[in-house]
């Protein structure tokens, strides 16, 4: 990435003094957990109910090369000894505590149906759940494949999975067939949960016959538990296929939790895919849960009245983590919601943070730029969001003007911005402010939280000096960290800890796989992952910068930047933007140069009329050049917007006929 060209940002937010007055976390706690890392993360496993406390809060492993030179694989474990069950921590203490009648969850359908499920509910819910599954002969350390929306039933057999010491893996319920069978083959699930249908911008869609087609022929799998959703008519498998009403909706309502090991492991969640295999990262009871729980009190300052919405899907690990684990088990009210946030209008997110009080939003940077191309310098008049007290963003760095039209238009212009930087890898937040302490900057996700050591290192490991990119990297363990990669531990090896394997302290480095830099202060800025950078000439450009830049122009709402091939320079910039309003070329390569440099100019600009976007918000550039190239698609199960994919075709073919003609 370059280092002689880079997008600066002066715009600086302090703590509000009344929210920093009150705030869960404040500034001591980075000293505190500096002195005494392990320490620190028992006392926040402290804050979860132990069936058996721990002998040993940590033990770690580091990549070693044996008597052949091969690495071992690296090991960690926290809180061993320690005995616990999730599902109870997330629901019945609450309901022994008294607080039975709080409302867990508002739910909302696409087609405007609501439910509220209070804790008391939920346990009964879950139960029934936990019944239904050991009737199904599930059994500890079985694994169950959840291919559904956000549904109240989806939140159930989760936890009811959690109860009982299934191991679950979600999967995006608008994934092909394709993928889903190689999750349900992968895991070697006896169970897969799914529905009739689904709705779908205002459509009911049939998808059992793809759940029948994913699961068809694995010998392992013995169950297809169905939640009737839409009521159409659907194939059914006598014997395997089962109903949700009659299997969970009739057991009983009472269930006792047992407690399992801290490494026991709670689900397995899969990378993208976008590129190669799949890896199921494996996160485990104890170490995650207490990750989860104390991130989500710390960043998001969570108070006992708040109204929680985190947006994502379920399947996508930031709604395992600011969803289902870390909200519950801090006892909250959230907010769940089945469909797109354009039906049946542009306003139904504004609709949902008014009718439930929303207090915490949390969503996506392309969400919000989207929101930006949708309604320009103002959102919609006619919606009171004075409840909102705090605004987050995940999936990948934020554009800094995105950011500060997000705390202008939701945030009143005063409210703190949580931008969050962690991975499906990581199990919570890693790099996040914590809102009564931090001095926020538009774009960066500020500093590492309390007890997490992120760095910015060059190749030989060493720290980088302000301004200079390089590697993202964890130096030291924590326990919300996956473990392995299911049934491939020496991926997990290579994949994250190999490159800086013996560097530091601990004996290794975890890799992110994200570029990044770090300015004066201190502040980690993301530059996008290692490979999204377009290296021109020799000069290497991160894509995040450019689109920054160009996003910061008024007319344009998104931007995704890719490096194409060039017989010139190797590769060049192409540049595919959403605009709000008609510009001309020349104007939006001139931000680019007077904002990071003339070197960053991109070559190409195209029109396009939305950008490809994988369900976690990020925008997929990799496809955006091999569109531009004329290339072979790659996997493209994780879209969210297949339908974008033709849209950038079009646009491709004119703008380079266009070319030719010029």
């Amino acid at each position: 990435m370059i280092d002689e060209a880079r997008l600066t940002e002066t715009r600086a937010y302090p703590a509000p003094a009344g929210l920093a007055a009150e705030a869960n976390v404040g500034a001591e706690a980075y000293d505190r957990a500096a002195a005494d890392p392990v320490a620190f993360w028992e006392e926040a496993a402290r804050r979860l109910d132990w069936a058996e406390p721990w002998h040993t809060a940590h033990e770690w492993q580091p990549p070693e090369p044996g008597a052949d030179g091969e690495l071992s694989v690296p090991a960690a474990h926290w809180f061993v000894g320690g005995r616990l069950n999730v599902a109870y921590n997330c629901v019945d203490r609450h309901v022994e505590a008294g607080r039975g009648d709080k409302v867990a969850l508002h739910f909302e359908g696409e087609p405007g149906d609501r439910v509220a499920v209070t804790y008391a509910d939920l346990q009964r819910r879950v139960s029934q759940a936990a019944n239904g599954l050991l009737s199904l002969g599930i059994e500890p350390g079985d694994r169950v494949v959840v291919y559904l929306p956000v549904l109240i039933e989806t939140v159930v057999i989760a936890l009811a999975c959690a109860r009982i010491g299934a191991v679950h893996s979600l999967v995006f319920g608008g994934f092909s067939v394709e993928a889903v069978r190689f999750r349900i083959e992968d895991t070697g699930a006896k169970l897969l949960v799914t529905s009739d249908g689904q709705w779908r911008r205002g459509s009911a869609v049939e998808v059992k016959s793809a759940a029948d087609r994913a699961a068809a022929d694995v010998p392992h799998l013995e169950h297809v538990l169905v939640v009737r959703r839409t009521g159409q008519d659907v194939p059914w498998t006598d014997a395997r296929d089962v109903w949700w009403h009659d299997v969970v909706d009739t057991a009983p309502e009472t269930h006792e939790p047992v407690a399992f090991d801290a490494e026991h492991p709670l689900f397995i969640i899969y990378t993208s895919g976008t590129t190669g295999k799949p890896k199921g990262l494996v996160h485990t009871s104890g170490g995650y849960l207490t990750h989860a729980s104390w991130a989500h009190w710390a960043h998001f300052d969570a108070k006992p009245d708040d109204v929680h919405w985190c947006t994502a899907d379920l399947a996508w690990v930031t709604a395992h983590t600011y969803e289902l684990y870390g909200p519950l088990s801090n006892g909250l009210t959230q907010v769940i919601y089945e469909g797109t946030p354009d039906t049946p209008t542009q306003e139904r997110h504004l609709e949902i943070i008014e009718r439930y009080g929303v207090t915490v939003y949390y969503t996506a940077p392309t969400l919000i730029r989207t929101f930006m191309t949708w309604w320009g310098e103002r959102i919609p008049e006619g919606h009171d969001l004075s409840t909102l007290r705090l605004l987050g963003t995940v999936g990948e760095a934020i554009n800094p003007e995105a950011w500060v039209w997000f705390r202008r238009n939701h945030g009143r212009d005063e409210l703190p911005v949580v931008d969050t930087w962690w991975q499906s890898e990581t199990g919570a937040a890693m790099i996040a402010p914590l809102p009564g302490a931090t001095t926020l900057k538009p774009g960066s996700a500020t500093v590492p939280l309390p007890g997490i050591d992120a760095a910015v290192v060059d190749e030989s490991g060493e720290p980088v000096s302000p301004g200079r990119s390089g590697t993202l990297v964890v130096r030291r363990p924590w326990p919300g960290m996956a473990r392995t990669v299911w049934g491939n531990p020496e991926r997990y090896r290579d994949s994250y800890w190999a490159p800086y394997a013996g560097k530091g302290p601990h004996g290794g480095y975890y890799v992110a796989g994200d570029g990044a830099t770090v300015d004066e202060d201190g502040y980690i800025w993301i530059l996008g992952r290692l490979d999204d950078v377009v290296n021109v000439s020799g000069h290497r450009l991160s894509t995040i910068e450019i689109e920054s830049a160009l996003v910061a122009h008024p007319a344009v709402g998104e931007a995704g930047v890719a490096g194409v091939a060039d017989p010139l320079t190797g590769q060049a910039v192409a540049a595919f933007v959403a605009v709000r309003e008609p510009v001309d070329v020349d104007a939006l390569r001139a931000q680019v140069a007077r904002d990071i440099g003339p070197v960053a100019k991109p070559k190409h600009v195209v029109f396009v009329p939305e950008l490809p976007k994988t369900r976690s918000g990020k925008i997929l550039r990799r496809l955006l050049a091999q569109l531009w190239q004329g290339d072979p698609l790659g996997d493209t199960t994780s879209l969210q917007n297949p339908w974008a994919v033709e849209g950038v075709r079009a646009a491709v073919a004119a703008a380079q006929n266009q070319k030719e003609t010029a």
